[in-house]
């Protein structure tokens, strides 16, 4: 997907608004409302872009996601337009001090915290029969359809969750901020994500988040050492890719498979 910056901004444009003065509820009860608002619509769209793949679907979500950039840059009375809104955020949330919420540590606490519940969910699901079904979509869809199962609603409602996912970032990242601009829905704010989905891979559930770590640290440290670390880091990708097809949890579950057959040789 080239359009997950969408909700991301769309949960960070939501925050704003819910922080606003010109908000008629209460900023906690707007940001509740949040991420249900973006599952329900983008669960509406995946039904439409579900109905392609590959390149397709590439390109469907990239429009999808560009859209919406241009609208946040056009409608300057509710975005502030290219020139970003700043988030007036009250004294509290939710019973903790605004304060906090803004200072590295409090936020690290909470985001952290959010990730571990939202690794839960998800864990969770992966174990019942629609998770199952999903991961049996995702390896391979046309046998999944050949056992009478109809894939396009559970495939709308993967896009969905994972859309909610990102605006609950979004969400973070603006009360974080206190500022959002246009630029986190452009389309190579996407591509960063992307880019952390196949680097970490898809063979564990954590494999994304090891890759948004590495993608992150890594790029922290080539900042530091030159201005060319575009290059790089795009060299590093190419070299997982090569080297680990299913990213570095597919090369952790190689290692580990590596592993079992020597021990269970030295047992033999």
């Amino acid at each position: 997907s080239f359009g997950h910056a969408a909700p991301f901004g769309i949960g960070a444009y939501g925050a704003a608004l819910a922080c606003s003065k010109s908000a008629v509820l209460p900023p906690e009860v707007v940001l509740l409302m949040i991420v249900p608002a973006v599952v329900l619509v983008f669960f509406l769209i995946g039904l439409v872009v579900s109905r392609r793949e590959g390149i397709a679907f590439g390109m469907l979500t990239l429009s999808l996601g560009q859209g919406v950039y241009v609208a946040a840059t056009k409608f300057r009375d509710i975005t502030g337009g290219a020139d970003g809104i700043v988030i007036s955020l009250p004294r509290r949330l939710f019973g903790l001090s605004t304060d906090a919420v803004q200072q590295p540590a409090g936020m690290f606490a909470i985001a952290l915290t959010l990730l571990l519940l939202l690794y839960l969910a998800l864990r969770y699901f992966e174990h019942t029969h629609p998770g199952r079904l999903a991961i049996a979509i995702r390896e391979n869809e046309e046998r999944a359809r050949f056992l009478g199962y109809r894939t396009r609603a559970l495939r709308a409602a993967v896009f969905a969750v994972s859309s909610g996912i990102a605006a609950v970032g979004g969400i973070l990242f603006g009360l974080y901020q206190g500022f959002v601009s246009p630029e986190i829905l452009h389309w190579s704010f996407s591509g960063s994500g992307l880019i952390m989905a196949i680097l970490g891979g898809t063979s564990f559930l954590w494999g994304p988040v090891a890759g948004a770590l590495g993608f992150f640290f890594m790029r922290e440290w080539l900042t530091e050492m030159t201005t060319h670390w575009l290059a790089i880091l795009g060299l590093t990708l190419i070299t997982v890719t090569i080297l680990w097809p299913e990213g570095l949890s597919g090369g952790v579950k190689h290692l580990f498979a590596r592993l079992g057959r020597r021990a269970a040789g030295r047992a033999a």
